[in-house]
């Protein structure tokens, strides 16, 4: 188990891999749909602000820059012409999904339930990258995912208070950018494709 303040190094190694991700979509490396950015952003903010109530301490520093950085990102895509705004039935269930997560949270007072609803919110909101990772690899950078990765990795190797305001949303956020870190570096949805296409 290491000491609780590598999550500042965690936390720090997100935040390169967030500016590399920036600066990757201002000269238009990068395609970001801002709804899902935008929700990136504020899920994570929302599951940040239950781990704060629900007394996580200093790893909940990782969740924070799990919201900080698609912030960046949003607020980015605005100089990338090429970025875009594509709402459609599913980004109002998950924009939806996280204002529910507020009022259950402000309802019930239940951290983990706001943690909990803050995840599925993020997860549905990951859809169409992880999709667009799928077949369209370039359009992604894969720093942004291996940075995060390694953060959520570094927070939950500091968990000393295994329950699941402390290790919900750094093992989602681990899982989630091993998916999208791997299709994207790797290309292994191009691969597959060709794979399935040969037999």
């Amino acid at each position: 188990m290491l000491d609780e303040k590598f999550v500042i190094l965690g936390a720090l190694l997100s935040f390169y891999g967030g500016l590399s991700y920036l600066v990757d979509t201002i000269k238009g490396k990068n395609k970001p749909n801002r709804v899902t950015w935008f929700l990136w952003a504020l899920a994570p903010l929302i599951a940040f602000s239950a781990e704060l109530e629900k007394g996580v301490g200093l790893t909940a520093l990782m969740t924070f820059m799990a919201g900080f950085n698609p912030l960046m990102i949003l607020l980015a895509s605005f100089v990338n012409k090429q970025s875009y705004w594509q709402l459609n039935k599913m980004d109002y269930v998950y924009g939806s999904i996280s204002v529910f997560a507020i009022i259950i949270w402000k309802i019930t007072g239940e951290g983990n339930l706001a943690i909990l609803f803050a995840i599925l919110a993020d997860a549905f909101a990951s859809i169409p990258t992880v999709i667009k990772s799928y077949h369209q690899p370039e359009t992604e950078s894969s720093s942004i995912y291996l940075f995060a990765m390694m953060n959520s990795g570094i927070a939950l190797l500091t968990i000393k208070d295994w329950n699941f305001a402390h290790y919900g949303f750094p093992a989602y956020i681990f899982l989630l950018c091993a998916l999208v870190y791997s299709l994207v570096k790797f290309k292994l949805g191009l691969s597959l494709k060709a794979k399935i296409k040969q037999n």
